[in-house]
């Protein structure tokens, strides 16, 4: 059994979200073993009738509660269901001492289609694929080419890529379609091709609406889906000025590097070297962009690009200042010629830390930038994300 490093609550209600095959059951049935009622959802014999009845669930719940000793209901892809959620606040206005897990791998149909969300009754975590402290990998590749599902763990690199594949060309094309969120297949997946081929890179949403032959609001309407149905999440350009955020263009990060290389078939094979650093600067942001949420931090992370093309890949915020900023870069020797967007980017901010995140085996410095070792910058990424600077060791 992996030791996932979230906290989750111990006796407050709370909301699971998290995609397929994140390990949310797995985690739930291991932490909360006593006095607990599962209802899964994906089940049609389950959904069923609840879908005709909701307040079925209610005259059950009241039975187990008052008659069985129940004292957790946990609901497993609670999104396939919303109504559901009408009864359970009634039922938490009635049993104060009962808890509420409520897991999911949509948050499009909870906070799109108008459903209750029990109004501040239960808080909300998020689940996602392993962090670096959870699996430890032994090769930087072998993470960058299968990614890190749960389910990956103690497979072959066959059965990593038939998994892998299995998701990415059923789930994210048939069962998307499947809840009614698309209709027209075959668009959604050139769609997702190039989406998945763009990944890491900025997006305009007019050139891949030209180059899929859709309207550019239904490119956004299908960014944002992936967005709502947790597949993904676009990382914006830092501006003071929240409005130009919101009117420039975002980079885009597919959720696990192994469904990014599912999609674009490149499960087998060689990398080279400029795919590597796509996936590389990906693993680098998921990662901080999952430890922000597991440790709740305050901090926000940003991209920072000039007019003229210089950029930066990662920038953390917190309380409206920029704290450090780091470039991915996938080598073991940094040159100069690697600092060109930290170099820009001190010509207007020239107080704030920089760093380059690498392959390099050793930490050192370079015109005043530290270079960090990529494991280095993610044993040390709590300290990071709660002040927004990296720790130097004395």
């Amino acid at each position: 059994m992996i030791n996932r490093i979230i906290q989750l609550p111990a006796r407050q209600s709370f909301f699971l979200l998290g995609p397929r095959q994140s390990g949310k059951s797995t985690l739930i049935e291991s932490r909360y073993t006593k006095s607990v009622w599962k209802i899964n959802l994906l089940l049609n014999d389950v959904f069923f009738p609840y879908s005709k009845d909701p307040a079925l669930f209610r005259r059950q719940a009241e039975e187990k509660i008052l008659h069985e000793g129940i004292k957790i209901i946990f609901i497993d892809e609670i999104q396939r269901l919303p109504l559901l959620l009408n009864e359970i606040q009634f039922l938490m206005g009635e049993f104060k001492e009962c808890q509420f897990i409520l897991t999911g791998s949509s948050a499009r149909k909870l906070k799109r289609g108008g459903a209750n969300l029990l109004a501040g009754r239960a808080v909300e975590r998020r689940l996602f694929p392993l962090v670096f402290q959870e699996m430890k990998p032994s090769k930087l590749e072998d993470v960058l080419r299968f990614g890190s599902l749960p389910a990956l763990c103690g497979k072959n690199d066959k059965e990593k890529t038939d998994i892998l594949s299995t998701y990415a060309h059923v789930y994210l094309r048939e069962e998307i379609q499947s809840e009614g969120i698309v209709r027209n297949l075959g668009a959604f997946s050139k769609f997702l091709d190039m989406s998945a081929g763009q990944c890491a890179e900025l997006v305009s949403f007019s050139s891949v609406a030209r180059e899929c032959h859709l309207p550019v609001r239904t490119v956004q309407s299908y960014y944002q889906i992936l967005e709502d149905t947790l597949i993904g999440f676009r990382l914006e350009p830092w501006h003071k000025s929240v409005r130009k955020r919101l009117v420039s263009h975002p980079k885009f990060y597919f959720f696990d590097t192994g469904i990014t290389n599912a999609i674009n078939k490149r499960l087998t094979g060689s990398l080279d070297r400029e795919r590597l650093g796509r996936l590389f600067e990906q693993f680098i942001v998921l990662e901080t962009y999952r430890m922000a949420h597991y440790l709740r931090s305050e901090v926000n992370i940003y991209f920072w690009r000039t007019n003229h093309g210089a950029e930066v890949d990662l920038i953390m915020e917190k309380h409206g200042k920029i704290k450090h900023a780091f470039e991915i870069k996938f080598s073991d020797n940094i040159s100069g010629a690697h600092l060109s967007g930290l170099r820009a980017f001190r010509e207007e901010h020239p107080q704030v830390p920089c760093s380059v995140i690498c392959t390099a085996p050793h930490a050192y410095e370079l015109d005043r930038v530290k270079i960090l070792p990529w494991n280095k910058y993610l044993e040390k990424i709590s300290n990071v994300l709660a002040i927004g600077n990296f720790l130097v060791e004395k």
